[in-house]
């Protein structure tokens, strides 16, 4: 068994589907007017015009047709209804002259946000998700050996604090299908921290995590919206993942409410998973730890479901809320994620998010604790472990283009 297999729940729990990355339905524009040609004074009219509702540049378009001598704004077909309509602040807009007598009106300018939780690239263009991230988890240990197992020290702590780099490049095939490929980079520092005893810690870094996927678009108009996505993940040494995503949402002003679905199913490497390090004793001899939170056990199943709600504070400014809750085979667990995103154009987006758990079910479980005999050099069960006082926070940044 490698060290990272000791370490396939801090790899493959934590890991969760590209969702984060995947984001953007509130839009719009409005303005309208109408023009004599004949010589007669200009007459405004109230006619409301339907701007082509799936652009993603910040230049917008007019439709003309001449009709009974007046020059009218029409609805030209729709290329997409992901577009909800947003009026952004005076400052944003900008002055078309429309007539030969000095009339005016204001065109609003409109925006596809990158942060959004529906975020995927438009037919030929490119999705960019940069996620930086920090997150640490921890929870104290008191062991009860068995009756022939003598420990230095029974209370403890174990503790993980591991840093992220995770890209996610995507490509719209289509406008409602795109595919997306990712890879993480994590440098880790695990450690189980005693009360009296030496402290055993590891530090673990590398690329871990590779995989493929499709994300499609299935509806999209004027109050709804909803995706589905499909992916495979390899996890160096651990795991091979396949995850689903299903999400949906109703547009209301400038915000969607949504839902969201999320299921992994892990095939392990190999035949129990959990927290432990690895090591050598002061001789040279090899050394393991290993707190195993399920064993004989080759695969399991994860299934997480939440809500949350995106809005757009204004023309650059976005919040997004989500509460969450997940079954993650040896424990559930609840937690609150929290992101404001920042988006000074049409290409470029800032996330700024917080994720913390707030129940967690781990809090009084009794597992098996493993480790190498010190005699023997057999690995074997030296007792069980109560958890208590689980505790778990991300923080990050995302660097979102799209281009």
């Amino acid at each position: 068994m490698t060290k990272k297999q000791f370490l396939s729940v801090v790899l493959g729990f934590f890991v969760l589907p590209i969702s984060s990355v995947l984001a953007n339905t509130n839009f719009g524009a409005r303005a309208g007017s109408s023009v004599d040609l004949t010589g007669q004074p200009a007459v405004r009219e109230r006619t409301q015009v339907n701007y082509e509702k799936y652009e993603t540049r910040t230049s917008t378009k007019t439709y003309d047709q001449k009709d009974e001598s007046n020059l009218y704004y029409t609805q030209p077909a729709n290329r997409s209804q992901m577009y909800k309509d947003y009026t952004t602040n005076t400052n944003a807009s900008k002055t078309v002259r429309t007539s030969r007598s000095e009339n005016y009106r204001s065109e609003l300018k409109r925006k596809y946000y990158l942060a959004h939780p529906f975020f995927q690239p438009l037919q030929g263009d490119f999705g960019s998700v940069t996620d930086v991230s920090y997150v640490n988890s921890s929870y104290d240990l008191m062991l009860t050996p068995l009756d022939n197992v003598t420990l230095s020290d029974s209370n403890g702590k174990w503790d993980m604090k591991q840093f992220s780099i995770k890209e996610d490049f995507s490509y719209g095939i289509t406008d409602r299908i795109a595919v997306i490929a990712m890879i993480k980079y994590d440098m880790s520092d695990y450690k189980f921290d005693w009360a009296s005893a030496p402290d055993d810690s590891m530090e673990d870094d590398g690329f871990n995590l590779f995989g493929l996927g499709a994300q499609w678009r299935f509806i999209d108009n004027e109050k709804w919206i909803a995706t589905l996505s499909g992916y495979y993940q390899y996890q160096d040494d651990v795991s091979n993942n396949f995850i689903l995503d299903l999400k949906g949402g109703y547009k209301v002003g400038t915000s969607t409410i949504y839902g969201l679905l999320h299921g992994w199913y892990v095939n392990f490497d190999g035949n129990a998973y959990g927290n432990g390090i690895e090591g050598l004793t002061e001789s040279g001899d090899k050394a393991n730890m290993f707190l195993a939170y399920d064993t004989n056990v080759e695969n399991v199943f994860y299934v997480e479901a939440g809500l949350g709600i995106f809005s757009v504070l204004d023309e650059d400014w976005t919040l997004n809320f989500e509460a969450l809750f997940g079954d993650y085979d040896w424990h559930n667990q609840a937690s609150l994620k929290a992101a404001i995103g920042w988006q000074p154009n049409d290409w470029m987006a800032l996330n700024l998010y917080a994720k913390t758990a707030v129940y967690d079910s781990a809090d009084g479980k009794n597992l098996s604790f493993w480790g190498t005999d010190s005699n023997t050099g057999d690995f074997l069960q030296m007792g069980t472990a109560n958890i208590d006082n689980y505790s778990e926070t991300y923080v990050g940044l995302q660097a979102i283009f799209s281009f």
